[in-house]
């Protein structure tokens, strides 16, 4: 396997606890910026370093740090968006559960690079027992004199806080948490202004997922350039990837960027092929949101490269044969998965968690559901697959955030690679219908 960045002491025991992660060289990263480094310094670092978003953006991190506002006498936050949401995604929650000083580390790192005195942790509501061990791990960091005030006599102050979402994959929408945060329903902001100009209480604030945060420490103790080694290109570093579907190994893995698909998918070190020696037939790449491929795209790119685990080589070929790295979220689908009825309940998932501010969103995401419905359960005719396609391009670009793209992607997607499979639910409803029922017919590629 590749080099591990962030889960090297994943599995040591009593990791969780703050004299096991000091033994393991936990805060140096805290030690090396608040006594050697400027703020600046330690952004420089972080952009040198190429790290890209983690929660499914993939926007420059150290970029977005270097855009937030400074106004004299007005206070900053740095706030970590742990509200992971998005069906086929579960890296984050390990993280936080395993190695909860990691992520403490990265936020008293990033937020004396950004000048905030007062930071928190955004978490999933239903993570309560992982609310409970941040907590505890956060005792023990102010107990040691890495929070509070004048940390390690560095004159450097700051309180760090963790905050329970409100129950909505909505939240996870940057300004959606930060309206969470002030206590206000979780509505996504129109933009301009951007956080970084007036987020949290209408003052600058930096929003980050939680691997992006876990990864500064790294950067820091060894260097921007050096991180920027690991990876291919502008996907620099590791990446979690949290495997499930139809795999013999699922699981949450941290690769080098730059890996073969292919390879991820078949080799004994990652996932180990297929379960029960059966046919891959698509994969959802970077969870829920993302458009899915069909195997022969997912493997390959149309051009005939070998598709490789980066930002750029998944998006090679559009939306027309790609997709997108997105959160990290695997979805391993084998030729016995019925495309249509995943298909109806991802769009189930997306009608249900829209918040309703956008009609678009608000009707569209029906409108989804509804149709698909129509398919899976035998009532479907041959122009709903063209109407599923329609609906799904008046939500895209027509709403405040992405949730509706999010909503519109993987249908649009599953009617361009699999319309035969759909149409068969429409000419043959009895067969289609019964339980375990598998599409006989060839895959259809863009």
């Amino acid at each position: 396997m590749g080099r591990k960045l962030l889960t090297e002491h994943i599995n040591v025991e009593g990791i969780e606890k703050l004299d096991v992660y000091r033994k393991h060289g936990g805060y140096r990263s805290v030690e090396k910026a608040l006594k050697t480094m400027t703020p600046d310094e330690v952004v420089e670092e972080v952009k040198k370093s190429g790290l890209r978003g983690r929660g499914g953006a993939g926007f420059p991190t150290g970029l977005k740090w270097s855009f937030l506002a400074k106004p004299e006498g007005v206070p900053r936050y740095l706030v970590c968006n742990a509200d992971e949401s998005e069906p086929g995604t579960f890296k984050d929650r390990e993280l936080m559960s395993k190695l909860p000083h990691l992520l403490i580390e990265g936020m008293i790192t990033g937020s004396y690079a950004l000048g905030a005195n007062t930071s928190y942790i955004y978490i999933r509501g239903e993570l309560l027992y992982v609310l409970r061990i941040l907590e505890k791990a956060i005792a023990e960091a102010y107990a040691a004199g890495f929070l509070g005030k004048n940390i390690l006599g560095s004159g450097y102050d700051l309180d760090l806080f963790v905050h329970p979402g409100g129950g909505a994959y909505i939240c996870g929408e940057e300004t959606a948490l930060l309206e969470s945060l002030e206590g206000k329903r979780g509505n996504p902001r129109n933009k301009p202004p951007f956080p970084a100009v007036q987020g949290l209480y209408a003052r600058p604030t930096v929003v980050n997922n939680v691997e992006s945060i876990a990864a500064v420490p790294v950067i820091v103790n060894e260097g921007g350039d050096e991180y920027a080694k690991i990876g291919v290109g502008k996907s620099t570093g590791t990446k979690l990837f949290s495997a499930c579907g139809h795999l013999n190994k699922p699981g949450i893995y941290e690769i080098e960027l730059g890996l073969p698909v292919e390879e991820f998918i078949y080799s004994d070190e990652y996932c180990g092929g297929i379960w029960k020696g059966r046919d891959l037939k698509a994969v959802v790449a970077g969870g829920s949101s993302v458009p899915i491929l069909p195997k022969e795209l997912i493997l390959k790119t149309a051009t005939g490269e070998d598709r490789l685990m980066t930002y750029e080589s998944l998006s090679d070929g559009g939306f027309i044969t790609g997709t997108m790295l997105g959160s990290g979220g695997f979805i391993a689908m084998d030729e016995t998965t019925n495309i249509v009825r995943n298909t109806w309940s991802f769009s189930r998932f997306y009608h249900h968690e829209s918040c309703g501010q956008c009609s678009p969103c608000r009707e569209g995401t029906g409108w989804l559901e509804k149709v698909l419905h129509r398919l899976v359960h035998g009532h479907g005719q041959m122009h709903d697959i063209d109407l599923l396609v329609s609906v799904a391009k008046q939500i895209e670009g027509n709403t405040i955030c992405p949730l509706g793209e999010a909503a519109a992607w993987p249908v649009a997607a599953a009617v361009r690679h699999f319309r035969d499979e759909f149409e068969w639910h429409v000419t043959h409803p009895q067969e289609a219908t019964k339980p375990g029922a598998v599409f006989p017919g060839k895959l259809v590629t863009a």
